[in-house]
């Protein structure tokens, strides 16, 4: 990636990743962690909609397709929505980990054009860890799975506990998560990068 920050690059003690064994088996789709998250949520009418899949080891796949209401210029998604699919892509990683991750640092690389109505091919993986510190990295295609490269990122996710989200969410919908009487709904709204 070209001019990635210093901060991305992981220390030389920083472990391989380790999936966790209670993580989705490979080809199990991820879904959904809260309803109104705009990266993955149905309840966001403009939303990206996007839905990662679990990989091998430490990596997810996930597609996303560019709407007229994702474009920046004329008839070309704007480039922070494709931020915002890769920093998805990449928090969806968290699954595979078993932790509550949030986004520190995310670098994205726009390396082509991606028009409206195109399908995107992410794919994420970790890439070291470090204490808190989950280093990772994502590339999206057009075209399919093997298309040429059109966006790629590099990120570092910081663990939490659930306490962030309580402590600096607004009130009305940590409350509103909190009470769902669906418990796993419940749970899942505060498993991954919201």
């Amino acid at each position: 990636m070209s001019g990635t920050s210093a901060r991305l690059t992981p220390p030389a003690d920083a472990v391989r990743p380790v999936r966790h064994p209670d993580a989705p088996a490979p080809g199990a789709l991820l879904g959904s962690h809260y309803e109104h998250c705009f990266g993955c949520g149905d309840g966001q009418p403009h939303g990206l909609h996007l839905q990662a899949t679990a990989g091998e080891g430490v990596s997810v796949t996930a597609e996303f397709t560019v709407k007229p209401a994702h474009q920046g210029a004329p008839g070309l998604a704007h480039g922070g929505v494709l931020a915002t699919a890769m920093d998805e892509t990449l928090g969806a990683l968290s699954w595979l980990l078993r932790v509550i991750a949030v986004t520190g640092r995310l670098e994205t690389d726009y390396v082509l054009p991606v028009p409206v109505d195109t399908v995107l091919f992410l794919e994420a993986e970790v890439t070291a860890v470090h204490g808190r510190k989950i280093y990772c990295r994502a590339t999206g295609r057009t075209g399919g799975p093997e298309g040429p490269v059109a966006v790629r990122a590099e990120a570092l996710f910081i663990e939490v506990k659930v306490e962030h989200f309580i402590d600096n969410g607004r009130p009305e919908e940590i409350q509103a998560a909190m009470s769902d009487p669906d418990q796993i709904r419940r749970a899942r709204a505060f498993e991954v990068n919201p």
